[in-house]
């Protein structure tokens, strides 16, 4: 039988802070995590974007599909975390988009996402960093 196997981590340094006008939403965390030397944390975020790039996994072709709008946006939801990929910080997360009418258009995030405003709050993570690698069963790059 196929179990659940977790790392444990300790918490770090605790952030909280306003993203970056008119920046790319990945690249703004990406950085930050560099310029801080974070390699492990969690987060989340609310605001709004001016454009953006969403995706889902298709499970049979093993690609990402994505589409991108140049539509603003509320930030309804967006959770994440940051783990190692290729010896730099990756961003894995999935954000939920509203519009003026409440209807919603969420999954994957991607590069280019525009920030309009937003609030990011980043719990770091300390312990033995998780790498993505390669998952045979999946296409993905999934936690080692």
């Amino acid at each position: 039988m196929k179990k659940l196997i977790c790392s444990e981590f300790k918490s770090g340094r605790h952030f909280t802070g306003p993203l970056p006008h008119n920046m790319d939403l990945i690249t703004s965390i990406e950085n930050f995590c560099i310029e801080n030397s974070i390699h492990m944390a969690a987060f989340s975020l609310i605001g709004a974007v001016s454009s953006f790039t969403i995706g889902y996994y298709d499970q049979s072709q093993e690609v990402y599909v994505t589409f991108k709008e140049k539509t603003p946006l509320e930030i309804v939801s967006c959770t994440g975390n940051v783990s190692c990929k290729d010896g730099k910080p990756f961003i894995h997360a999935h954000i939920l988009l509203g519009d003026k009418e409440g209807k919603t258009k969420g999954g994957h995030l991607f590069s280019e996402t525009i920030i309009f405003a937003g609030e990011i709050d980043l719990q770091e993570l300390i312990g033995k960093p998780l790498n993505r690698v390669h998952d045979s069963a999946t296409g993905l790059k999934l936690w080692k």
